[in-house]
């Protein structure tokens, strides 16, 4: 099939001459689809391609984000909260249990200040009772630069969410519910975003890719794009147990068949399905490297957080990352509310080559403000905008799970 647009330049060029047109095209087809509150995208570039490499419907790396997005982003979060529930006031944030994490409540405390610099009151609630073994109302934490953190203990009446007797109009979650509350979240009228619904108990980064590659093949379509351009090839197995070695072949088989599509040299990720905070990944050249896995290899490939075990997998082409950071490895990490690009970070790993696993141990975080990348005509002519495009069809693809979960 013959493209208008067959180069990695070419298409930089496109979005650049096309910014507008394109962003329209991305708004349209957001019409009517059940948009996220927030997302993240991680997306690598590579010397041929972007692609987005993980989606997340529940960020946790506000506090990484620059102060000029936060600011810019104030007057999208009063729309999108807004027309979630036009009369809210009060907005109660759903939290992960992290509370010794003391930068995941720098993360929260910097999402509550931006609730509340968009009019709103802001508390924490959570329905997690491990983090109030006696029964109190509320605890007293305190985040990583000073900033204090009261977690209260939710309580719900006749389908409504309360934090310390007060009424809660919106419900911001940011627990991904891998280990999820014994709540009937169908029977709650409190509007709660994301759903619940779509947490990692049920969700798949299969069914994720396989409805990016629809979003990007028809967007690709649409303006004579190859879609290789903007995403990475995959496979997707099912009943594998890392434990007992079941499935393994059927494993290695997919991955030989996907290398030998890719150029010579290549790698893959095998990526839990089900995985988050980067577990479940290996990073491996061949199918015979999967068969042949050691068993500490395969304890880490069998079970996740709060002991999901992992038995579908994502096989995905390695991009091969051109970004780096004082000479070591990195990524882009797109942050969007309503599926508007916001803000964003760059993920570096001194620890790892350009194909290796970033979000991992030995990862820093440096700012990337999305304003200085599209925030004016000019910067439209930075090729940087293109991560905003990779993550707006992204979001549109998490907004048909959550449809097919609705």
């Amino acid at each position: 099939m013959e493209y208008k647009i067959n180069t990695k330049e070419q298409l930089e060029n496109f979005v650049c001459d096309k910014w507008e047109q394109i962003n329209t095209y991305i708004s349209n087809k957001q019409v009517g689809l059940p948009i996220p509150f927030y997302s993240s995208v991680d997306i690598r570039e590579s010397r041929e391609k972007y692609a987005p490499v993980d989606h997340n419907m529940y960020p946790a790396g506000f506090n990484n984000l620059c102060n000029v997005d936060i600011r810019g982003a104030i007057s999208l979060v009063r729309e999108t909260l807004k027309k979630i529930n036009p009369a809210a006031r009060m907005v109660g944030i759903i939290p992960e249990s992290h509370t010794k994490n003391l930068m995941y409540l720098d993360h929260l405390a910097t999402l509550s200040k931006l609730a509340e610099e968009a009019g709103f009151k802001t508390c924490f609630v959570s329905f997690d009772s491990a983090l109030f073994p006696n029964n109190e109302d509320s605890i007293d934490l305190t985040s990583a630069s000073g900033s204090p953190i009261k977690m209260t203990r939710g309580q719900i009446q006749n389908g409504i969410i309360f934090s310390l007797g007060e009424k809660i109009d919106i419900a911001i979650n940011n627990n991904d519910q891998s280990n999820p509350w014994p709540i009937e979240w169908r029977e709650i009228s409190t509007p709660i975003a994301p759903t619940p619904l779509i947490g990692w108990f049920r969700r798949q980064k299969n069914i994720h890719f396989t409805y990016y590659k629809q979003v990007a093949d028809e967007f690709a379509g649409h303006f004579g794009i190859n879609p290789d351009l903007i995403q990475a090839q995959f496979r997707d197995v099912e009943d594998v147990d890392f434990e007992t070695k079941q499935g393994l072949e059927k494993l290695g088989n997919a991955v030989d068949d996907l290398i030998s599509k890719l150029k010579p040299e290549s790698k893959v990720f095998v990526k839990a399905s089900q995985g988050t905070y980067g577990m479940g990944i290996s990073v491996v050249s061949s199918g015979e490297e999967i068969i042949n896995m050691n068993r500490k290899t395969r304890n880490k490939m069998d079970v996740g957080k709060n002991s999901i075990k992992f038995t579908s997998l994502l096989v995905q082409e390695g991009v091969e990352t051109i970004i780096k950071y004082d000479n070591n490895p990195a990524e882009i990490t797109v942050y969007l509310i309503d599926g508007k690009s916001m803000g964003g970070f760059m993920r570096i790993n001194s620890e790892k080559d350009t194909l290796g696993n970033l979000n991992s141990r030995g990862m820093i975080f440096r700012k990337l403000c999305m304003s200085d990348l599209v925030g004016t005509v000019e910067d439209h002519k930075s090729k940087d905008a293109i991560y905003s495009i990779i993550a707006r069809l992204s979001t549109i693809a998490s907004a048909y799970e959550i449809k097919e979960v609705l």
